[in-house]
């Protein structure tokens, strides 16, 4: 797998892909759509495959290939993935090299189907660099709830060029959807203001929050890379650990998706100075919670993130959230 991070070369894997990739589409003709059918939706990330379901209700079927605790960095598609997408009316994919090791089957497939990287239609200008090649950026946009109204709007568009018959459907869906994703991002505006200014430094396993910290005004100071295919060397574990007793920062965050070995590491080394850091909570990163909870959609994940930083930086929360949904300890 190759992400953003690392150039893009043949491997074994990708000679693999193209040979599944014309078993797949061996036969395939042009999706047609029975008015009678819902809409048979693929996404790649769940969320991507939650604001498809919002969105599109009960015209849609929704299917997403990476769930709960999936790390899109290291995915590995299946046999039965790939079938599934050649046979999908819609495949909704995020773009921006996250999902880089599939981008040649996407490629193949959108002379079959309609395949659409709804992420890439952001303009530029609201997308950050990728610190280390030219032309890339930063893929993780869902962070940022105002910027992932953008991809909302995409997914809104893709579903109603699918399926015309539902653009009212879809329309009204959207305008909805649309008004929590203001309230959410006005909820974490709100909360985030209240932890003290010097403690508005957010330390987690990879570099998955900067547009959270963009949008929110914290400083964000990731172990790994965007990708969590970096490694994060001992120089620069025990330079994160010195950072954390001079500038006394007391919390740092696990991740869902991500191994908590380095942040480990990192409470351990800074407890061996004489300074106690705590761990101050899982976040969802690059994946949603669990399905069929509250977590485990695109409101609910934020909603966790920011209460969970929030409270542990000394800020004020409600004890469930904005809405008063999340789990208990989160």
């Amino acid at each position: 797998m190759k992400h953003a991070s690392t150039p893009l070369r043949p491997t074994r894997r990708a000679a693999l892909i193209g040979g599944l990739s014309a078993v797949a589409f061996a036969g395939v003709a042009p999706a047609a759509f029975a008015a009678t059918e819902r809409l048979k939706v693929i996404a790649t990330t769940g969320m991507i495959g939650d604001a498809a379901r919002r969105v599109g209700g009960d015209l849609v079927e929704v299917r997403a290939l990476m769930g709960s605790g999936v790390d899109p960095h290291g995915y590995r598609q299946t046999r039965s993935d790939i079938v599934a997408l050649t046979r999908a009316d819609l495949v909704l994919w995020h773009g921006l090299y996250l999902e880089a090791q599939m981008e040649r089957f996407f490629e193949d497939l959108r002379r079959k189907r309609a395949v659409v990287a709804v992420a890439e239609a952001l303009p530029k200008d609201a997308l950050l660099s990728h610190p280390d090649y030219e032309g890339r950026y930063d893929p993780h946009v869902w962070m940022d709830p105002t910027a992932w109204i953008g991809v909302v709007d995409e997914v809104t568009r893709a579903l109603t060029e699918a399926l015309p018959t539902g653009a009212e459907t879809f329309a009204q869906n959207a305008e909805t959807y649309r008004a929590e994703l203001k309230q959410l991002a006005a909820y974490a505006a709100d909360t985030l203001s209240q932890v003290p200014e010097d403690q508005r430094v957010l330390v987690t396993a990879h570099d998955a929050f900067s547009y959270f910290g963009r949008a929110f005004g914290f400083e964000v100071i990731g172990i790994q890379g965007i990708s969590t295919n970096s490694e994060a060397g001992l120089n620069r574990i025990s330079a994160l650990v010195d950072e954390l007793v001079t500038r006394k920062i007391g919390a740092v965050f696990v991740e869902t998706s991500v191994s908590d070995r380095n942040m480990r590491a990192l409470v351990e080394g800074a407890a061996a100075q004489g300074h106690s850091v705590q761990i101050g909570g899982s976040l969802y990163s690059d994946a949603m919670g669990a399905p069929d909870t509250y977590e485990g959609t695109y409101i609910g994940m934020i909603d966790h993130n920011v209460t969970t930083i929030a409270r542990a930086l000394g800020a004020p929360v409600p004890a469930g959230g904005m809405n008063g949904k999340l789990a208990e300890g989160s």
